[in-house]
Parts: C-alpha cells; structure tokens; sequence
C-alpha cells in the first residue's frame, strides 16, 4: 500500500519502534458499529499526538480506504470478517517526496494501518488495534458537512484540459453559506449563486458576479472567468479535513481548495 521508496527511506524498524513506544493494552473486543461511509482524521499515533498542519486522513467507503497519509495519498481494499479488520493487499499510493519528519509519521502511520486488525467507535473516536489488542491509533470524527466553511483556491481546471495554480499575485475563494448558497471572490469580481449537496454529489450555480473590470494581474479576468466556469461543472466532492476537491461529472477535477475557514459548532 506505501510505496516502497518511502518505507525504505524512513524503514520499518523505525516505524516498529515508533509504533510500540506508546501503545496500551486497550482491547478490542466490545462490539461497534461498521465503518462504511465514515471518515476519520489522526489525533494521536502510538500514544502520540499529531500535528495539526496535515494530519493523516481515512475514510471508509464502497469496500477501500481512502485519505492522505500527511505526505501521500492512498487507496486500498479493506474488509470487515467475523468483526476483525483487514486492510489490503493491492493498495496504490502517489509519491510524493515531503520532509523528513513528514515521511516519517506518514509511514508510521501507513505501517499502522497495514497492522490493524480491531476497531472500536467510541463516539466521535475511532480506535484501531493489532492482532494482540494493542492500541495502535486514535482517530476523531472528521465533519463533512460544508455550510459554513470557507476556502481558498489552490487550482482550477482551465476549460482546456488542464488543471492550473493560480496566476502569481491572486487570490480566489469560496464560502459555502448556511443558507443554500455560495458566495466568493474570483481574483476581481465578487459572485454568488446556489449550491445543493446531496452526499458526495454537488450542484453549483447559476453563479452571478459583479461586473468590475480588472487589468492587474495581467490575465487575472480569464483566470476568474475559467475558475467560475469550473465551479459549475462540479457534479461530485470529496471533503477530507482541510482539503475539498470538486469533481466534473466525468471525474476531471475541477478546482482544489484548502480550508480558510472552519465551520462553527
């Protein structure tokens, strides 16, 4: 499932070593709910708590794990048998070369879930268990609502086949109001329009915007008007923590955002 580059960079005594220096003798055998269409973000790895910036991610759905190691991303089969977990093989991972320390816990954790035989859902808490009964992480549930979050664009598709960062100097964003609709900025102009979500499936626009003609950056108004035409072409979402892609309905990505603003309680 981890790409074998990143397990021989970081090595797997290291990742043994990290994963049993703080693990309890917590068992798992009290019964607990599925997992299918849950998702969960990493609090705490080997009795040790996780940095916040780009914690590890995971998500239960149509029979694979899916989600963000902090360094790459993953796929992989999983099953439920007899109330016992089992996670691959044939799992797939980019590769994406990140800092040390980064590499590390993302491989820990990789090496954790390749581990992982019990499980126990404790109420906002997912708790994953070795063969043994051991504790090995600590997840919390991941909020996937959208009304109330705002985010930054980090690229978008270009209507000519290509996904692109954003032109040097700008800025676009995308607030997703309580109220059924979407309000932002597309680098010059505001807009607005609707939105319905319907599980992973989204729908956006109309989207109306202000008519203000902007010169700076140069190429700042083709950039608006392609990110506002890939905003309603998106038909599906996937929401992970801090990160939301949005999907066309032939599964091309329309635009990446990160999380600026998080939804109130």
């Amino acid at each position: 499932m981890m790409n074998p580059s990143l397990f021989r960079r970081t090595g797997t005594v290291l990742c043994a070593a990290m994963l049993m220096a703080g693990c309890s003798t917590v068992t798992a055998d009290t019964p607990t709910p599925g997992l299918a269409g849950s998702a969960w973000v990493l609090s705490s790895l080997a009795g040790q708590p996780v940095p916040a910036d780009a914690p590890p991610t995971l998500r239960f759905a149509d029979g694979r794990i899916q989600g963000s190691d902090g360094c790459n991303r993953y796929n992989a089969p999983y099953a439920l048998v007899d109330g016992r977990l089992q996670v691959g093989p044939g799992g797939v991972a980019t590769r994406m070369a990140c800092p040390e320390s980064v590499a590390r816990q993302a491989a820990a954790f990789q090496a954790a879930l390749q581990q992982a035989r019990g499980y126990r859902v404790d109420g906002p808490s997912l708790r994953l268990f070795d063969a043994a009964g051991l504790l090995m992480m600590t997840l919390s549930a991941q909020a996937t609502g959208l009304a109330g979050t705002g985010w930054q664009v980090l690229a978008y598709n270009n209507g000519r086949q290509a996904v692109v960062s954003l032109a040097a100097g700008t800025r676009m964003s995308l607030a997703f109001l309580p109220d059924g609709r979407v309000s932002g900025s597309g680098g010059c102009n505001r807009y607005s329009g609707g939105y319905v979500v319907d599980g992973d499936k989204i729908s956006i626009g109309p989207l109306a915007a202000t008519r203000m003609a902007c010169a700076e950056p140069e190429g700042v108004m083709a950039q608006e008007s392609a990110f506002l035409r890939a905003l309603e072409s998106a038909a599906t979402l996937h929401h992970e923590d801090h990160r939301l892609e949005l999907r066309t309905a032939s599964g091309g990505l329309a635009a990446t955002l990160e999380l600026a603003i998080a939804k109130t309680p």
